[in-house]
């Protein structure tokens, strides 16, 4: 064993006491962990620099293994060490992130994919999974146009939450790992894309302390720097995420119109927001029609209503 991997491998038995102390999940070894850590310090000479360069990185990055209750074990694929700003950091990767949902009691069940462009993706409405069909073996699925999460609550509801690939290419512009020429934005894309909208997503499913801990981590310690709140959010700063899911839960196309001109005023300084609660409302009122739960009067035919915003609020 090499000096340094004898130093960082005593650091972190040295956490061992701390580990205890925070350990969110009892079935989490610190004997393993911290095995499975110096293994992948040691197999990597850049992870080994960086490790030297902040060993209290590495002891605090293998406390927040036991803080969120996540594993390093490679079969699970949940977590890692990553080099990221001259130091160790600990990584979550989305499936860890659905994982700790499941475990924490949030969700029962989960999915994130990336869609491609010659894939079939369409939404069934608030309460049903999305359907999406596509060949994952062919390799002419076309260019990746965006991704989405399903998750299953303990109430028995579907949540679906999407993400186009202009709005994923936003958030990778405002990453700090994104801006550079190397890091997971570039290696590891789909597997950003869809941590990307988990990220985004959990915000609507119920919540859990070690869910919020995890994210509140890739958001700061970890330096993955992806942060949905806007820079500088004033006190009149609306939340769209539960004006989507209000209006989703309207169950006649009236309704979902008078949902969006009692509402749409409220986003008129968030033009952004202002588009995603139309765009959804308008996608709904659409679903509402093609079910044939719309009738004009009593003459029994569909009514043919334009899409929300046409007659309503505009942002100036």
């Amino acid at each position: 064993m090499s000096n340094a991997l004898t130093l960082i491998s005593s650091d972190i038995q040295g956490a061992r006491d701390q580990f205890a102390t925070v350990l969110a999940d009892k079935s989490i070894s610190f004997e393993r962990e911290a095995g499975f850590a110096v293994q992948i310090l040691g197999n990597s000479d850049y992870a080994m620099k960086a490790a030297m360069n902040n060993r209290q990185a590495v002891v605090d990055a293998v406390t927040n293994i036991a803080a969120i209750g996540i594993s390093l074990n490679p079969a699970k694929k949940q977590a890692y060490l990553v080099p990221r700003g001259n130091k160790i950091c600990l990584d979550i990767s989305y499936m860890g992130l659905l994982d700790l949902a499941i475990t924490s009691g949030s969700i029962m069940w989960g999915q994130a994919e990336m869609v491609y462009q010659n894939d079939r993706f369409s939404l069934q409405g608030f309460d049903k999974p999305p359907v999406h069909d596509r060949d994952p073996f062919d390799k002419e699925r076309g260019e990746a146009v965006g991704a989405y999460v399903v998750v299953k609550t303990r109430d028995g509801d579907y949540l679906t939450t999407t993400m186009s690939i202009s709005e994923i290419n936003a958030i990778k512009g405002r990453s700090e790992s994104g801006k550079k020429g190397s890091g997971p934005w570039h290696t590891d894309f789909n597997e950003m894309a869809k941590k990307t909208v988990i990220k985004r997503a959990y915000k609507l499913w119920p919540k859990t302390e070690r869910l919020d801990a995890a994210i509140h981590h890739l958001n700061t310690d970890g330096g993955e720097g992806i942060n949905f709140n806007e820079p500088q959010r004033g006190a009149d700063w609306v939340d769209v995420e539960p004006m989507i899911v209000e209006a989703l839960r309207t169950t006649s196309d009236a309704d979902a119109l008078a949902y969006w001109r009692n509402n749409c005023a409220k986003l008129k300084d968030q033009p952004a927001d202002f588009k995603r609660l139309k765009d959804a409302i308008s996608r709904h009122r659409v679903d509402l029609q093609g079910s044939g739960t719309i009738e004009n009067g009593d003459t029994g035919t569909q009514r043919q209503e334009p899409p929300a915003g046409d007659d309503g609020y505009v942002p100036e």
